[in-house]
């Protein structure tokens, strides 16, 4: 493969939560094109698109600095194909040295969006990737999966080779729809160097408060502003910043030669139990911790269930549907040995409890709602007048 004509990494998901982490480190690690399917017709809605994800870990500035890195390949998961145009997809063929597939639905409830999008989609890249290693052979397939695929669990510590046990029922849908798509990587590119993340809960950024993924954190702060708790105080839950993982991510798909083919990307051992969680929070706010009330649990969970099920949508439905997908992931007192990947990267993850209150704070402060910006117009000195970002080549349009 000559390193002047394979230099792109094709890379799904770039603009989603997780995603935008692992761009911003490609982006500013590597010197590699940055060849991203993305859902946008044109190179000017890619650019739009992707700043509004971006914004999280830039300025203007730098994000227009790294454009002529980045071909916008427009397609979709769940179109045939991916619904590449002909020379986008001869593009790839010839020039992707390596393919890093972060896209997923994450509707834990949607069994159809799933089926769609994790197994439709993952079978669509794989098969594009076959492809790619047939005409000068693949570097590294990464394929960013979850610690769902361990299933059902309970006061466990998983490590990452004994996770998968097909005779283990699931959580759900995405749990499920993973799991299976880790085995279609497996036996439909066997010859291909693989990679496969599995991150945790992953939640918030240790380096500061914002974040654009909002769903698990409005469980949280809502479970943080109750006077009891129907859980075990005693419970560990394995949550993750979001810094460490896309760091993880990138730094690993890159490596020459990762010392193993599966890592769990998450807390480990030094998992908070839910009381320390809660502790966190209320000294922060000055007030008693809540009072922990496990045999509430079963009430607690059925009258979510049914907020869950209400027709018209409101915040009552909208938190019950939070917590019947998430409760057993709060609950399940699990963690997920991390220790490969703290050795591939020489750092540990930071603990959540350093940095929770202040994601609490700032997701009440925005209205769980993050205030993406429109990428500001550049000003020309020579004619003294704004004009949008240049559109680039029409290479990628």
């Amino acid at each position: 493969m000559s390193e002047s004509m394979k230099n792109t990494i094709f890379l799904t998901g770039a603009t989603g939560f997780l995603g935008s982490y692992v761009t911003d480190r490609l982006l500013a690690d590597t010197t590699h094109e940055l060849a991203m399917l993305t859902r946008a017709d044109s190179r000017e809605a890619g650019i739009d698109k992707l700043w509004r994800a971006m914004q999280l870990h830039m300025d203007a500035h730098t994000f227009r600095g790294y454009l002529d890195r980045v071909r916008f390949i427009p397609g979709d998961l769940t179109a045939p194909g991916l619904g590449l145009a002909l020379r986008d997809r001869h593009y790839l063929v010839e020039h992707a040295e390596s393919v890093l597939h972060i896209a997923a639905s994450l509707n834990r409830k949607s069994e159809k969006a799933c089926l769609n999008q994790n197994l439709r989609g993952t079978l669509a890249v794989v098969q594009l990737a076959r492809a790619m290693h047939d005409d000068h052979g693949l570097r590294r397939f990464s394929h960013v999966s979850t610690v769902a695929v361990a299933g059902a669990r309970d006061s466990e510590h998983v490590f990452e080779d004994d996770a998968i046990d097909w005779d283990r029922s699931d959580y759900d849908p995405y749990g499920r729809t993973k799991k299976f798509c880790e085995h279609m990587v497996r036996e439909l590119l066997p010859d291909v160097p693989k990679t496969f993340f599995r991150p945790s809960t992953v939640m918030g950024d240790s380096r500061f408060p914002d974040t654009t993924q909002f769903d698990m954190v409005r469980a949280f702060c809502v479970l943080a502003d109750l006077p009891l708790l129907p859980l075990r105080g005693d419970g560990r839950m394995d949550i993750v910043n979001a810094d460490w993982v896309g760091r993880a991510v990138a730094t690993l798909h890159m490596a020459a030669a990762p010392s193993a083919e599966i890592y769990h990307l998450s807390a480990g051992e030094d998992s908070p139990t839910l009381h320390e969680i809660a502790g966190a929070i209320a000294r922060h706010k000055g007030k008693r911790p809540p009072v922990f009330l496990p045999a509430l649990g079963g009430p607690f969970a059925r009258t979510m269930s049914a907020l869950s099920n209400l027709r018209r949508r409101s915040l009552p439905q909208l938190v019950g549907s939070l917590f019947t997908v998430f409760l057993p992931y709060i609950t399940y007192d699990t963690v997920f040995d991390n220790r490969r990947a703290v050795e591939a990267l020489g750092v540990r993850p930071v603990r959540f409890t350093e940095y929770c209150a202040e994601l609490y704070d700032y997701a009440k402060r925005v209205g769980y709602r993050y205030p993406a910006e429109p990428l500001p117009p550049v000003f020309d000195a020579a004619s003294g007048a704004a004009s949008l970002p240049a559109a680039g080549d029409e290479r990628s349009a």
